[in-house]
């Protein structure tokens, strides 16, 4: 069976706390708003923070010129305001996957591709769903969860507050979370049959990297993805998912054929490209903020 997850913690509540329990608060209402109400809103938002945050929009723009080069500054620049948009609306998905009602997204999505991985947890087989840092990847993952038993790895918040209440919140439909360094018990529930949700397209300094190319750019790239399949036997599946309108889109992947191999620069080539091909889909929709090409090769310089 998979690893059962650990219970919470009680939340600290002394004085100094009070501030994040007050944005705590703001954000519970925010993700009970009408969801027309929630995308106006996040695109309005994600125009001001367009403006707001100057080095974010700069970082955006750098990652954009360097994956799409092809394309015009017109086009380019439409693409940077049009993933600000989206990434206000993300906001507000994130705190509605949290703490509001999916109840209308229920009503809408579309899944693909679910048989064979409901098979091949049948077989008692892990599988690791591979995704990228999309704005909708939260909303998404709780609508996956009514479908599988579907754990989740993430970044716990400095805030011990907020790490509580997203814990607490994606605790109602995930089947269990695991704290990035938590590697050991996260190969326990591949080994035991688990389906965990991974997204790799990060740059996790102090991690085992490789610089494998990402729209054709050298980027240093974590190696979990082929460390857990090789330690586990897990098949690896590319989970594909984006907003259409109102709606969503989900789509499993048919399973990574041959991995892992024996290389692991090959392999995480490999899972960037399927990364990039999600992108493809819907690019506005990336996390284009993260300075995706910090790290660089030697002798390379930074673009930031």
């Amino acid at each position: 069976m998979p690893v059962a997850p650990e219970p919470l913690s009680p939340p600290p509540r002394g004085p100094r706390h009070w501030p994040t329990w007050l944005a705590l608060g703001a954000m519970v209402l925010a993700g009970r708003l009408p969801w027309p109400v929630q995308r106006g809103l996040g695109r309005a938002l994600g125009t001001v923070l367009y403006h707001l945050v100057p080095s974010r929009r700069r970082s955006a723009s750098t990652n954009l010129r360097l994956c799409f080069p092809d394309l015009d500054e017109a086009t380019r620049e439409a693409l940077l305001r049009a993933s600000f948009k989206d990434l206000g609306v993300g906001l507000f998905e994130f705190t509605r996957a949290w703490w509001g009602d999916v109840t209308p997204m229920r009503r809408t999505v579309r899944i693909e591709g679910l048989e064979p991985i409901r098979a091949l947890h049948a077989q008692g087989r892990g599988v690791l769903l591979v995704s990228g840092h999309f704005m909708t990847l939260e909303m998404c993952g709780r609508l996956m969860c009514d479908q599988l038993p579907l754990a989740g790895m993430y970044r716990p918040y400095r805030s011990p507050v907020m790490e509580w209440a997203v814990r607490r919140g994606r605790a109602e439909y995930a089947a269990a979370m695991f704290g990035n360094e938590e590697l050991r018990p996260a190969m326990r529930h591949l080994k035991k049959g688990g389906i965990l949700w991974y997204a790799p397209d990060q740059d996790m300094r102090g991690k085992d990297t490789v610089f494998a190319p990402f729209f054709g750019v050298p980027a240093a790239t974590i190696t979990a993805t082929h460390q857990f399949a090789r330690l586990t036997g897990c098949a690896v599946v590319p989970f594909f998912h984006r907003r259409e309108g109102a709606d969503y889109v989900l789509r499993l992947g048919a399973p990574l054929d041959g991995f892992p191999s024996s290389d692991a620069l090959a392999d995480s080539t490999r899972v960037n490209a399927a990364i990039e091909a999600m992108v493809l889909e819907a690019p506005s929709q990336y996390l284009w903020i993260h300075r995706r090409f910090k790290r660089r090769p030697q002798g390379e310089e930074k673009p930031y």
